[in-house]
């Protein structure tokens, strides 16, 4: 097989080039796979057919619907309800506040399936509370952040619908149920870790338990919570598709925001729509374009050779596994989540299925990386976000997320070499 050296260094320096330079990521994308194709005498015509045909299937059309569906929970009241049952439940414990924070951003995440949405809404009301509590503002951010990446596990989640589309062939409803212990894994390492930077800086404990108030928030949120019965119980007992259960929580999410909890109103509703609108034109334009990216990257044959410099340095799975992790957390530094994705997998999941790690755990493994790579600089968006909710240095707050990068890695680490944490629903609910 012969490889045109020039072509592919030609698409990845100028690609590489471009991210550094801050380019706007799918212009980046395109404009690399344009001097490619240029470069090999193809038609330009062949990047708009690529284009056309990243964008052009069903399972995607599932993206805007959870991308509303999220804004419109997000926007309806629902934060609050969510942290009173978090503080419900957890408040009573050392550092009582980092583990509402914690515990709020598994249910929240669930709804939004969005660690930026889960940041700018539940940050602005926990990191003002827990500083007035008495914790570091640095700490409060820290936990913040951290726990926001637990919504991009727990379903319902487009960047899965994504990886499920770019993969081929991976049901959606798999990964979605795949990705509930990873989640909570999560949640409890980054409560430990909470529990121990707590009682070391004598946070505050809450209120002490009360099983009448935890069924009280319970009552009032249940109508929040039912909106993953309907995403993932709907999709894993095979009564409709991911899309079809997108647009139904879409239309329920409408309901409660306006008339059960009343937090929006029309005119509000049409507000969020523009935000979706705004949000769903970027994630669309990264897939078409990384489309075309991923076109080049195949007729170029790199994902050969990506596999076999990786097997040059070693044979041992052990040894390639952790090579393909430090590949991805290296580009969460410096890409968002959705374009890793979609020109990643193309290359890596191939390498990662050669040593016996399953599409749907790889998918899981992908995600968590990418969550990491949101908090680390220079692109870290979430890491932005909580920055400037907190009106904090960038640098402090890196300093004080350091333990919980720590907790992070090893649930990385675990979710890897132990499969079954991935796998356990899915090989339950009959998914291979």
């Amino acid at each position: 097989m012969t490889y045109n050296t020039t072509a592919i260094a030609i698409l990845l320096v100028s690609f590489l080039v471009m991210v550094f330079l801050r380019f706007p990521i799918a212009y980046a994308v395109a404009i690399s796979a344009i001097f490619c194709l240029t470069y090999q005498g193809l038609p330009l015509s062949t990047l708009v057919q690529q284009m056309v045909k990243g964008i052009s299937s069903f399972s995607l059309m599932a993206v805007p619907f959870f991308i509303t569906m999220g804004v419109l929970m997000g926007s309806g009241g629902i934060s609050e309800k969510l942290l009173n049952l978090a503080d419900a439940l957890v408040g009573w414990m050392t550092g009582g506040l980092a583990m509402v924070n914690i515990v709020a951003s598994l249910f929240f995440g669930g709804i939004s399936g969005s660690a930026s949405a889960d940041t700018a809404s539940l940050g602005s009301l926990e990191i003002p509370m827990m500083v007035d509590r008495g914790y570091d503002v640095d700490f409060s951010t820290a936990v913040t952040i951290s726990s926001s990446v637990e919504g991009m596990l727990i379903p319902p989640s487009h960047n899965m619908v994504i990886y499920a589309t770019t993969a081929g062939g991976i049901s959606v409803g798999a990964l979605f149920i795949a990705g509930y212990l990873p989640g909570c894994l999560l949640a409890l390492s980054l409560m430990i870790m909470s529990y121990f930077i707590a009682k070391k800086r004598h946070y505050p404990k809450g209120d002490k338990f009360s099983g009448k108030r935890l069924w009280k928030e319970f009552r009032t949120s249940i109508w929040a919570l039912s909106a993953l019965l309907i995403v993932v119980v709907g999709v894993v007992a095979g009564v409709f598709t991911a899309t079809e259960s997108a647009a139904i929580a879409v239309i329920y999410s409408l309901i409660v925001s306006v008339y059960v909890y009343k937090g929006m109103t029309w005119k509000d509703v049409w507000h969020s729509i523009d935000t979706c609108i705004d949000t769903l034109s970027i994630v669309l334009i990264l897939i078409s374009t990384s489309n075309v990216f991923g076109y080049c990257l195949t007729t170029l044959h790199v994902p050969e050779l990506a596999a076999n410099a990786i097997r040059g340095v070693s044979n041992n799975p052990y040894v390639i596994a952790l090579l393909i992790n430090l590949i991805l957390l290296i580009l969460g530094m410096i890409m968002d989540m959705a374009p890793i994705i979609l020109i990643s997998t193309p290359i890596l999941l191939p390498i990662a299925t050669s040593i016996g790690i399953n599409p749907i755990q790889y998918g899981i493994i992908l995600v968590l990386n990418c969550g990491i790579g949101l908090l680390t600089p220079p692109v870290g968006s979430v890491l932005f976000i909580g920055s400037a909710i907190a009106k904090s240095p960038m640098e402090k707050i890196v300093k004080a997320q350091l333990p919980f990068y720590f907790a992070m890695i090893v649930v990385l680490l675990l979710l890897t070499f132990i499969p079954a944490i991935s796998m356990a629903l899915p090989w339950a609910f009959g998914y291979q």
